[in-house]
């Protein structure tokens, strides 16, 4: 069972000891097991497997991802130096290969290693043999390895471009680095891909096809679905223009002159993409998970936020157990309930969201607003909100807690949150106060209350359906514009998002802005806008320059119209050579063969 061993194990320090035991130092303790051990005992090879899906990204707590942070959604608060909070420094250019911000190069090899560790010798297992369905069991655990394997490869490509693939035998942990097998080079990008994607159709051979298949026990264990919606992720990453044609990185060469990113356009990626994202829609039972409120009338608001919190729905493909959501609870929740308010929202995601109507904030007929506060309540602003807050889209209720907005949780009367200077959650006198005048909202349970250390344990999503519609019409746009597979799939999200459709009739331009905004809109703080505007090759525009929120440096009551002034808080810097991570400079130091990042 996964959930029982998730955490990081003792298996992790598990020593190779000497067979002889006449001498008493030479005794085993009771608390070691030799490796031979663990592979001969059916709870200890569990276990391992286990600690495999350890090196899953946790990314819910604010200072260990930088996802949210260093993308144009979002600002992590605490810009005081040494506090640990790199995305800051990162934001404002101070970084190179030997910051080791943010290195996940180490952590994901290291779960590489163990998954190829595993495979090699969990065949020896006698006791899982001996079962009746033992067989069927060493072939789910071996794919559940090589699945965790490949979504690990995954996660470097997409953060520092094309990596090393060390193939099906582990490297000796007791190697000299001058041996070898310790100076490999770098596979180029379509390799990389190539790699992934065939490990995991070969993964999903023997896995079950959704958790709806497994016992609840199991539930957080790697599915066909959950290898399908990777090949989905890193197909679109291979067609994306970062890595498809991308003549900036014509000089990313191998010592041996290796090209490590084809500098050819292939518009058949896209194809692959979109095949891949089909082959999710089609191949399971997905839905747009969809709710209704008390009345029994289908609610936007309540669908687009308990999504997250309704465990294990109909939109669910995968989701974490174990996961840091009570942290993440935390750091969004304002400071009058014992949060620390770190993660802000920038003014540029606020205005993506769309009005109630359906139009854009600039757009004419909107009913968009930047003077005076309202006269009557609204479902989610009270009287006297401020007119930019007013009747927007229920997405923008969802994710965004502003000037006004009361506490998603009533149990102990309605809260109102105060981002102005002298508010309760304001910048005086505290560390803990949004620079941009808004927190984060998304995936908080209104049953969860700090001030009480009390939080809802559920599972953290980490793929859903909404997504993979939306790799889908993307992809599909570039290769079939007019495909009326893209308006069918793109309005069924603004549906359940209580939207209006958009009208046919848009050419490949027009379709892909509002694919792109769509994208944006939806999956708003789930750490996907840092790759997408990477992929893209978009970040030069939109992650660098001065960056908004409210004038939190003013305000003494709610409708102190200085506090409602857009406001600069941080000029952003965003080089060209900053759209991958560098390779970290130990590791550089380590192999002569390994060819660092352009710039």
């Amino acid at each position: 069972m996964i959930r029982k061993y998730i955490l990081p194990l003792f298996l992790a320090a598990v020593t190779v000891l000497p067979a002889c035991n006449k001498d008493f130092l030479n005794q085993v303790p009771d608390d070691r097991i030799t490796i031979d051990q663990v592979f001969a005992r059916r709870k200890y090879t569990e276990a391992y497997l286990a600690n495999i899906y350890s090196y899953m990204p946790n990314d819910g707590y604010r200072n260990t991802s930088p996802w949210e942070g260093m993308s144009d959604d979002a600002d992590i608060t605490y810009d005081r130096p040494g506090s640990g909070y790199d995305s800051y420094p990162a934001n404002l250019g101070n970084w190179n290969a030997a910051s080791n911000y943010f290195n996940y190069w180490g952590s994901f090899y290291k779960g590489i290693r163990s998954a190829t560790y595993f495979m090699n010798r969990v065949d020896e297992n006698t006791e899982i043999k001996s079962l009746p369905n033992g067989a069927e069991l060493i072939a789910q655990y071996k794919a559940e390895a090589r699945a965790l394997r490949a979504f690990y490869y995954y996660c470097i490509v997409r953060q520092y471009g094309p990596c090393i693939l060390l193939g099906d035998t582990p490297i000796p942990g007791d190697l000299s680095p001058s041996a070898q097998e310790m100076q490999l080079p770098r596979n180029s990008m379509d390799e990389c891909i190539d790699f992934i994607v065939s490990e995991l159709d070969e993964a999903a051979k023997a896995l079950p096809l959704h958790f709806t298949n497994q016992p609840d026990t199991e539930y957080g264990r790697i599915t066909q679905a959950f290898c399908k919606s990777v090949k989905s992720r890193a197909l679109l990453h291979a067609a994306s223009p970062l890595f498809n044609g991308n003549s900036d990185y014509a000089s990313l060469k191998n010592t041996d002159g290796k090209q490590l990113i084809s500098q050819t356009y292939d518009a058949d990626k896209w194809q692959k993409a979109a095949d891949a994202a089909k082959e999710v829609i089609t191949g399971f039972s997905f839905e747009l998970y969809r709710k209704n409120n008390s009345d029994g009338d289908f609610d936007p608001y309540l669908s687009t936020r308990d999504v997250f919190l309704d465990p294990w729905n109909v939109e669910v493909i995968y989701a974490r157990p174990s996961n840091n959501l009570s942290a993440w609870e935390r750091s969004v929740s304002p400071r009058l309930c014992n949060g620390y308010a770190a993660v802000a929202v920038t003014q540029q995601l606020v205005d993506e969201f769309e009005m109630a109507n359906g139009l854009g904030i600039r757009e004419p007929g909107s009913g968009y607003s930047e003077s005076g506060f309202s006269t009557t309540a609204t479902p989610h602003a009270p009287k006297g909100t401020f007119n930019m807050y007013v009747n927007r889209e229920p997405r923008f209720y969802v994710n965004v807690s502003f000037n006004g907005s009361p506490w998603i949780n009533p149990s102990e009367g309605v809260k109102i949150i105060e981002t102005h200077f002298n508010g309760n959650t304001g910048k005086r006198g505290s560390w803990d106060f949004p620079r941009t005048g808004y927190i984060a909202r998304k995936n908080i349970h209104p049953d969860s209350n700090p001030r009480l250390s009390k939080y809802v344990a559920r599972p953290l999503v980490i793929f859903r359906y909404a997504e993979i519609l939306l790799n889908y019409i993307e992809a599909l746009n570039e290769v079939e514009p007019g495909h009326p597979d893209i308006l069918q799939y793109l309005n069924q999200i603004r549906d359940r998002a209580g939207l209006p459709g958009v009208a046919a009739g848009l050419g490949q331009i027009e379709m892909r802005a509002k694919i792109r905004h769509e994208r944006r809109v939806e999956l708003a703080l789930e750490n996907m806008r840092y790759f997408d505007t990477r992929r893209w090759k978009i970040a030069e525009q939109t992650d660098g320059g001065l960056f908004y929120g409210m004038n939190v440096d003013a305000g003494t009551k709610l409708a102190d119209l200085v506090f409602y002034q857009r406001t600069a808080f941080e000029r952003r810097v965003f080089l060209k050579h900053y759209y991958l991570f560098p390779i970290p400079q130990s590791e550089m130091d380590r192999d002569p063969n390994m060819v660092q990042n352009t710039g």
